[in-house]
């Protein structure tokens, strides 16, 4: 990716993009993001992907996958885009050029409605992932938005940190970091600051927004969760995904009683035609990738295990992990990144019912309980869509049960409006 026609604002001495000097004349210069290494700053015509993709102010591959096929997504709305990075001494994200991780990208549209969402990618990704189905959202109602990449991207974030746990405790604090900043930019930007400000992310993303609520709600006005991972101390994904690995075989061989394990271990029925594609692309890269962040001793010197390891291979293999058995060492990691419950601010969870990955009988399902039991009770809206899958992208996987979850998640947001205006 590059960025094309923009104007450069470096926190720095040295530039580390060539922008063509007619582009000094685009965007305003005297805009800061506090705590940046390197910003650029860009006015636009189209902050939405309509006109940010033929600009390079986004990326596409980021995005690719997490929306249905045939989506329609709002356009024309001018403004101001900022892309920058914090300090950081990691490098997975290659994103204009500049190996370099903690980097964002703020929008701030010329008809602002005087409220800001914050949001992190979910799985793996970059800071232009939400990109389709939350930025280009939440600017056609006159929202500011800020997206962070997490601080690590890609399949090796375990070998950020120095301790397990790091790597995703990072997650937090770079979505703390990027919302102190953002709000500070529409001060400047705007001559006040947002009157409203809420999480918002799918996935890893939605984990994020229980965390901000749940450890920052001074920071947030609320927050709206899609499909959300739940890090609990029972294991979340680590207890979630090996069963589905040692199963999903012996099913596809037409073992029946393969079918009822993965039925006991939480996964939908009726979410059959999912799992193949789970099994080949997600279940077996996340537990290992999960796993060496978390227990990395399981595998030994070996990082993130043996893909698609047979059941029976023994130690080491993620196909035979069992969470619970492992040392105390883990579980404190594990603890480490838990999320509790004890959210302080409004939150809407959307949850598809057929989801493959973060099955509802798993993960919202147990945050609901979980918030309930911190008496928090009050501020929690669950709801369970019925034919969602992970992702919009998945729907060809089965037309006849999924449907796209987009525009229950544009609902919820609207919600979540009215909710906190009377709050």
């Amino acid at each position: 990716m590059h960025l094309r026609t923009v104007a450069v604002v470096s926190l720095l001495t040295a530039p580390f993009l060539a922008v063509p000097a007619a582009a000094a004349r685009t965007g305003p210069a005297d805009l800061r993001v506090p705590g940046a290494e390197y910003t650029v700053t860009a006015n636009l015509p189209d902050l939405t992907t309509t006109g940010t993709r033929p600009t390079g102010h986004t990326d596409p591959a980021d995005w690719a996958g997490l929306e249905a096929p045939g989506t329609k997504t709002p356009s024309g709305v001018p403004g101001v885009q900022i892309d920058g990075y914090f300090p950081d001494t990691s490098t997975t994200n290659t994103n204009h050029g500049w190996n370099h991780d903690s980097q964002f990208v703020i929008r701030l549209p010329d008809d602002w409605n005087g409220g800001l969402v914050v949001a992190g990618p979910p799985g793996l990704r970059e800071q232009y992932a939400n990109d389709r189905i939350i930025s280009d959202q939440v600017l056609a109602k006159g929202y500011a938005y800020a997206a962070t990449d997490k601080g690590n991207t890609g399949p090796e974030i375990y070998q950020d940190g120095e301790r397990p746990g790091d790597a995703i405790r990072e997650w937090h604090r770079r979505v703390t970091q990027l919302t102190v900043a953002a709000k500070k930019v529409a001060d400047q930007h705007y001559g006040r600051a947002p009157r409203r400000t809420y999480a918002a992310g799918l996935s890893a993303g939605g984990y994020l927004v229980r965390w901000q609520l749940e450890h920052r709600p001074d920071l947030y006005t609320g927050g709206l969760d899609w499909n959300a991972l739940t890090f609990t101390a029972d294991g979340g994904l680590l207890a979630t995904l090996p069963p589905a690995l040692r199963a999903y075989p012996r099913f596809k061989e037409g073992d029946r009683s393969a079918h009822a394990a993965m039925l006991a271990a939480g996964y939908p029925e009726g979410s059959e035609r999912q799992w193949d594609w789970h099994h080949k692309n997600q279940w077996d890269l996340l537990q290992r990738v999960i796993r060496e962040e978390l227990d990395p001793g399981y595998d030994g010197p070996v990082q993130a295990g043996t893909p698609l390891c047979p059941e029976g291979t023994g130690a080491g293999c993620d196909t035979d992990y069992d969470f619970a058995s492992r040392p105390r060492a883990v579980h404190e990691a594990v603890k480490r990144i838990a999320l509790t419950g004890d959210i302080r601010r409004p939150l809407i969870s959307i949850q598809g019912d057929l989801d493959a990955l973060t099955p509802p009988a798993a993960f919202g399902d147990v945050y609901h309980r979980m918030v309930a039991d911190a008496g928090r009770a009050r501020l929690h809206r669950y709801i369970t869509v019925p034919g969602g899958a992970h992702t919009d992208g998945l729907v060809p996987l089965d037309r006849d049960r999924l449907r796209p979850m987009l525009g229950d998640f544009t609902a919820a947001l609207s919600e979540l409006e009215a909710l906190t205006r009377r709050s």
